[in-house]
């Protein structure tokens, strides 16, 4: 199992990792199969995007809207406990096909990391099947 690391710089952000994908498949002795991804972090999550010009702030905008606003008792950080909530609905893993040493997406998806509670450095374990 592989893993890399993603360094965020916001408290809430969308970072593109499709590139970073991309060149650890070239390297990698299979040529098509699948790619498990899994952030080992319960604040952000991993997720396909449009990511058009501005679309990272609609999504940050599009979470903030949904988070809970409530009273918390999480003992570790109350502050922070939606934080936790976001990154369970929007799930921390992913099963993604590649082929020719490159993910198969549709036109317009990009893999992200949602950072929803930084600035951190995130580790994404990552296994080829």
């Amino acid at each position: 199992m592989q893993h890399t690391i993603v360094k965020t710089t916001k408290k809430q952000e969308v970072i593109d990792i499709t590139d970073k994908l991309n060149k650890l498949l070239i390297a990698q002795e299979k040529n098509e199969g699948l790619i498990f991804l899994f952030a080992l972090h319960t604040t952000c999550s991993l997720t396909t995007a449009d990511l058009d010009p501005g679309a990272e702030k609609d999504y940050i905008t599009a979470f903030e809207k949904i988070k809970p606003k409530a009273n918390y008792i999480h003992p570790h950080n109350p502050e922070h406990f939606s934080d936790h909530f976001l990154s369970s609905i929007v799930g921390t893993s992913l099963l993604l096909p590649f082929e020719n040493k490159k993910l198969i997406l549709g036109t317009w998806q990009r893999i992200v990391l949602i950072e929803f509670d930084g600035p951190r450095e995130r580790e994404i374990l990552i296994k080829i099947i």
